[in-house]
């Protein structure tokens, strides 16, 4: 783009006007202009100092400056000229363009066209480089340009190395660049090898000043390929651009050859300055610390900006003992911190869980004269909380909201959450106040702290801040109530659960088949008859359908209008089991337990009969035809495994007894939770079943004889035998003749029994 930016700037320029071109058809335009009539004071002052004009001796230097001073351009100069005395030499040309002030280039220019024109003139680089040095190029770029091209067009450029230089160097110098970048393009296809250090290090300069870094390395590139030697100067341009755009590999190999070149002595200050920062920034800290104590070795004061860089980069790592040492070192120094040091710093700190220092460091932040931001009050805090260290971090909250600066949410938050867990409930509920007053919305947070303490099993404080929060018209989530609820329930907070409830379901939730169940399973845990009754207040306060369930399984046939199976039936069709099958399976157990408790065995059969038919238990009972048939209760309830247990047994023996079928063996698995549970009720019996690890087994011929003793048929049929009952049976099996009659053993019907 430069060169062919630099093409058309050059045509442009040489095809306009101002000044007087160099190519040689215009030095032949001027000279066919018609000489003017000479100049009779020109012809008074000369004649007399030369009487041997005839011998036509040589003009000196003075009179051609004198010459083109007088006449400065154009057709006036161009007749002045020829006719002096003698021709003038090469040598006599540049003595007298060299006499000409520098000040004005315009003598300069018209006397080297006139020159070009002259059948003597020979082309010299001393000419040619001195033009090129007296033309400025802000106002005479065309001229330049022009003795550019016509240099160029030269067969042997070898000659001319300083002109070629000159040019270059003063457009590049002047920060011209297109123009410079178009003449070093040309030179580069000529394959001219002429450029020197200065102007390779003109051109350098300005296209790194103008941000063009991959123009700029390509001329470094040729400046290596064409021999070119590099002083200090380029190093301290091109050590600092290539490790600012990420050739970091490569400018340390220059630095090293930099230290080693002979001539250059150490490397400048800002050099060692833009490594170590380069480094640091880019996590190579080790050469970066290298290059650090290099810098300080070879004598050069670190500046307060490189020390702030390696203490960033250090701090930034997680090597914060270093940072603080190199800190520590920058203080001997005399060296002050700047304002984004120190708060990184003091934040660093704080973060590490160092908050003596943090707090050391924060002081004197304060007594440097610097106003700490937001940013650093907010972390100091918001450490000092996560410490719980109540009193610093309150001191710097007043401290903050003295200086003007409002807290942040997190700020609140932190500082909330260290008082809810330090159960200081009455400073909680004011720092809530003042963050409500500062504009943020507190419902959140003020939830929050409400779970905090339902988690830390703190009801107490849940409920005196749930007042809290009423009186200040907070509200909360229904999900909150539910767990400050449940929150109740297990702690024995009966009367502060039922209110809970209530504003629970009159805020349009509902209690689902989990909650239910779950507070039916403390009536089932409940120990006390006013707690009962609480517990029973609190399930009708619930109005679950499962609630109205229990109610009709408890009463009669003639409540209900039908029987239990039925009832229970019905129930059970009512279930969503694609969405609740695991709640469906809890409310079994806890029934079944419940129901085994009040004694209610046929009810319990019933609804177990129920859950398996409703597939709830899919997998529990498992026919194996003639080879093994197995009950698998260790995912039940203690009630629901002795429950499954004889609806099970009673289910084999009908097969076995009426359809005469009898498998090798029977296994009633049931883990170690439930093994002697089950174990123990069978064992009452003289069961045959022995006890293993986690299952029961028997052979199918010995279970088969079991089943035909009367007070297996009893149990098989009714409910659990009492121990009197067990104590008969094993009376009659030690005095057979004294026995009473098996029907005697008959026991009373139960509840369940009545349909």
């Amino acid at each position: 783009m430069l060169l062919r930016v630099g093409l058309a700037r050059s045509a442009h320029l040489r095809g306009g006007g101002g000044g007087v071109s160099l190519s040689l058809p215009l030095a032949r335009r001027l000279s066919f202009e018609p000489p003017p009539p000479p100049d009779p004071e020109w012809t008074d002052t000369v004649e007399p100092h030369h009487p041997l004009r005839r011998l036509r001796a040589p003009a000196p230097a003075p009179r051609l400056a004198a010459l083109a001073l007088r006449h400065r351009s154009g057709a006036p100069l161009s007749a002045a000229l020829p006719a002096l005395p003698s021709a003038p030499d090469p040598a006599l040309l540049l003595l007298a363009a060299s006499s000409l002030p520098a000040s004005d280039p315009v003598p300069l220019i018209s006397l080297v066209a006139w020159a070009h024109l002259q059948p003597w003139f020979v082309p010299s680089d001393d000419l040619s480089s001195l033009l090129a040095a007296r033309l400025p190029p802000a106002t005479h770029s065309s001229e330049l340009l022009a003795l550019f091209d016509d240099t160029l067009g030269l067969p042997d450029l070898a000659a001319f190395p300083k002109t070629l230089n000159a040019v270059v160097s003063a457009l590049a110098t002047h920060g011209l660049l297109e123009p410079a970048f178009y003449c070093f393009k040309r030179l580069c296809d000529a394959s001219f090898r002429g450029l020197e250090t200065p102007a390779y290090n003109a051109l350098f300069s300005l296209l790194l000043a103008r941000g063009l870094a991959f123009k700029a390395f390509e001329v470094l590139d040729q400046m290596a390929t064409s021999g070119c030697a590099l002083d200090e100067g380029t190093y301290e341009l091109a050590v600092p651009a290539r490790a600012r755009a990420g050739r970091i590999d490569a400018a340390r190999k220059m630095f090293d050859e930099m230290k080693q070149r002979e001539g250059i002595g150490r490397a400048p200050v800002g050099v060692y300055s833009v490594m170590v920062d380069v480094l640091a920034k880019a996590g190579r800290l080790d050469a970066a610390m290298g290059m650090y104590r290099e810098m300080v070795a070879v004598g050069h004061r670190v500046s307060t900006a490189v020390s702030t860089a390696m203490v960033e980069a250090l701090v930034r790592s997680g090597k914060l003992d270093a940072g603080m040492e190199l800190w520590e070192e920058m203080r001997r120094g005399g060296l002050r911190p700047s304002f984004g040091l120190y708060t990184m710093v003091v934040e660093a700190n704080a973060r590490s869980g160092r908050l003596d220092m943090a707090a050391k460091l924060f002081g004197d932040m304060e007594k440097s004269g610097f106003f700490p931001t937001l940013a650093t009050y907010a972390c100091l805090v918001e450490m000092h909380a996560s410490a719980g260290q109540v009193d610093a971090a309150m001191r710097l909250y007043h401290s903050m909201a003295n200086a003007g600066t409002r807290p942040g949410l997190s700020t609140f938050t932190a500082l909330l959450t260290m008082l809810a867990n330090k159960r200081l409930l009455d400073l909680a509920a004011k720092v809530l106040l003042e963050m409500k007053a500062s504009g943020f919305p507190i419902e959140v947070t003020a939830s929050d702290l409400l779970m905090i303490y339902i988690k830390d099993g703190s009801t107490d404080l849940a409920l005196r801040w749930l007042r809290f929060m009423g009186s200040a018209g907070i509200r909360t989530n229904n999900f909150i109530i539910r767990q400050l609820f449940e929150s109740c329930m297990k702690t024995g907070l009966y009367d502060s659960a039922r209110p809970l409830l209530e504003a629970y379901v009159a805020g349009a939730a509902k209690v689902d088949l989990i909650l239910y169940t779950s507070i039916l399973a403390h009536l089932v845990r409940c120990q006390d008859e006013s707690s009962e009754r609480a517990i029973l207040d609190i399930l009708g306060v619930s109005k679950h359908k499962a609630h109205d369930f229990m109610c009709g399984l408890f009463t009669g046939p003639e409540q209900r209008k039908q029987p239990v199976l039925s009832f229970v039936r019905e129930f059970f069709q009512g279930i969503d089991y694609d969405n609740e099958e695991s709640a469906a399976r809890y409310f079994v157990n806890v029934l079944l337990n419940y129901l085994v408790l009040m004694g209610q065995m046929n009810r319990a059969r019933c609804v177990w009969k129920v859950a398996y038919e409703n597939k709830l238990f899919a997998k529990a009972i498992i026919f194996d035809q003639h080879i093994a048939w197995s009950l698998d209760v260790r995912s039940l309830s203690v009630g629901a495994a002795l429950v499954a247990t004889v609806h099970t047994l009673h289910r084999f023996r009908k097969r076995m007894l009426y359809y005469g079928v009898v498998p090798r063996r029977i296994k009633l698995v049931t883990g170690p939770t439930l093994k002697m549970v089950v174990a123990q009720v069978l064992a009452s019996l003289e069961s045959p079943f022995e006890v293993s690890k986690v299952v029961l087994r028997a052979p199918g011929n010995s279970v088969l004889e079991w089943f035909k003793k009367p007070i297996v048929q009893q149990f098989l049929l009714n409910e659990i035998p009492s121990k009197t009952d067990v104590l008969m049976h094993r009376l009659n099996v030690m005095f057979p003749s004294s026995a009473p009659e098996v029907r005697s053993l008959s026991i009373p019907r139960s509840l369940g029994m009545s349909r």
